[in-house]
């Protein structure tokens, strides 16, 4: 039997999961970390702290599964997008990443549109600028630390340093390069034209290839550092959404993907690389050369109830929380939430957006405060879901992923507030299995993903079902929500 290891380089955590080639769960171990914010508007990370993660969650699993991880085959990412990592002609980090989350670069974008045109630019990438994009940052570094720009040999993502690390060879997948903002995606390539004209240097952009394709092999160095066997094949991985719709089975149109973790995103598969014309969504490319996914990004997610818990509330666990929630009737009586704590993509694209509570009377608990912040996070979900319909996206099911998956409370409220049959997966760990999943497929353990989540993806018999009464209520509020950013935009 053969193994496979699917390692997900998130914002919060790494975790590494262990999967035998039908697809059961051998085992998942987790290390978190922090970002870092030198400033209120900056969000980094030190990638030597990640690449420590991924080591000890793979020493972890060795430790508990030896014979299994002696047997690993192929490995395969699942990573935070967006984000800019910069080494030098050493392969040796020149800063710590400038990650998704980060808002500084507002000003590049504005010099970014100025110099190219913003519907010339937009039309080739098929999304709008957001600071955290690759682009962004670097134009910032540009700018602002060309001490650093001079040093580049190579930007990547993430993911990409973890599997430098682990293979010594460098170079990105489709999907991460687009979410990048500098990639033609219709073509998936580079958009050479555009980096011209920004004056930037072709030469730090890597090569891009498929997320099923074979970077290299584990070297002796990881080898000793992380305990694996060298000469273990690697794939290239994607960006967490992506893996994340592997790991669900959405390698095909007419299902989608509703997703909480750190942040929210709202996705599926496309055939053809359609876009928002007003730009509101983002369009990437899928992990095959045929697929794209549509997907409308919420900065917000769990990150809301993170911050709920551990700076207001003081409260111990999200168990607690929705306990208390669950006692609070649908509409949290009239408390609504505006989830914009690190301002927003979807459907704004403002870095200056705040966070509000509105409607707040004598007779509102930390119960209700915390229902709000749930509802809240799935009604900025459902801005999104309104622009796939007005774009003519169909679909016949939504699967729930992430922390929006394991409890009931947000079943629900997915259910009622996107109105829509909410099913679940019986793997917690959709992005991991998405990695390992991939690289099966890259190893040839499976002729495609279709054949691949037709044997590994399951999801649960439990459906959860609109409840009539709780959407009447929701559909009144969410009238209200829709007006909150419009009319505060000016004071943000």
């Amino acid at each position: 039997m053969h193994y496979y290891l699917g390692i997900d380089v998130g914002t919060s955590s790494t975790k590494t999961l262990l999967m035998s080639e039908d697809g059961q769960v051998i085992g998942v171990r987790q290390k978190g970390y922090d970002i870092i914010k030198k400033q209120l508007q900056y969000a980094e990370q030190d990638m030597e702290e990640l690449w420590d993660a991924v080591k000890q969650t793979i020493a972890e699993l060795k430790k508990d599964y030896p014979k299994e991880v002696s047997r690993v085959r192929g490995i395969s990412y699942s990573g935070q997008m967006h984000g800019l990592v910069m080494v030098d002609k050493n392969g040796k980090l020149i800063r710590d990443a400038i990650i998704w989350a980060d808002q500084r670069s507002k000003a590049q974008i504005d010099r970014i549109y100025e110099t190219v045109g913003k519907e010339a630019y937009r039309n080739t990438i098929l999304n709008s600028l957001s600071t955290g994009f690759l682009i962004s940052s670097l134009m910032w570094v540009k700018e602002m630390e060309p001490e650093h720009y001079e040093q580049i040999r190579y930007v990547m993502f993430p993911k990409d340093y973890i599997r430098y690390r682990m293979c010594g060879e460098f170079g990105t997948d489709m999907s991460d390069a687009s979410s990048g903002a500098v990639f033609d995606t219709k073509r998936r390539t580079w958009a050479w034209d555009l980096i011209e004209k920004l004056g930037l240097n072709r030469e730090i952009f890597p090569d891009r290839h498929e997320s099923r394709e074979v970077a290299g092999v584990t070297t002796e160095a990881c080898a000793r550092e992380t305990g694996l066997q060298p000469g273990v094949t690697i794939a290239y991985g994607g960006g967490d959404t992506l893996m994340q719709a592997v790991g669900n089975g959405i390698v095909r149109e007419g299902i989608l993907a509703a997703n909480i973790g750190t942040a929210c995103q709202l996705s599926g598969v496309l055939g053809q690389p359609l876009y928002d014309p007003a730009f509101r969504t983002n369009t990437f490319c899928h992990v095959d050369a045929s697929m794209w996914i549509l997907m409308g990004a919420n900065l917000s997610g769990g990150v809301a109830l993170k911050w709920l818990m551990n700076q207001v509330l003081e409260m111990k666990s999200y168990d607690a929380m929705t306990s208390l929630a669950s006692k609070v009737p649908a509409g949290s009586e009239g408390l609504l939430f505006l989830p914009y704590l690190s301002g927003e993509r979807t459907p704004y694209n403002d870095p200056n957006a705040k966070a509000i509570y509105f409607g707040m009377t004598l007779k509102h608990t930390r119960a209700h405060f915390i229902r709000s912040a749930m509802e809240g996070i799935v009604f900025g979900m459902r801005n999104s879901a309104e622009i796939f319909h007005d774009l003519g996206v169909c679909y016949e099911k939504i699967i729930a992923s992430g922390g929006g998956a394991r409890g009931r409370l947000f079943l629900e409220m997915q259910a009622d507030i996107l109105d829509s049959e909410i099913y679940t997966n019986q793997s917690n760990e959709q992005a991991c299995m998405g990695a390992a999943i991939t690289a099966a497929v890259a190893c040839g353990a499976y002729k495609d993903y279709q054949e691949a989540c037709g044997v590994i993806v399951h999801l649960n018999d439990t459906v959860v079902l609109p409840n009539k009464e709780n959407q009447k209520k929701y559909r009144e509020q969410y009238e209200v929500y829709k007006e909150l950013y419009p009319h505060n935009k000016d004071l943000f």
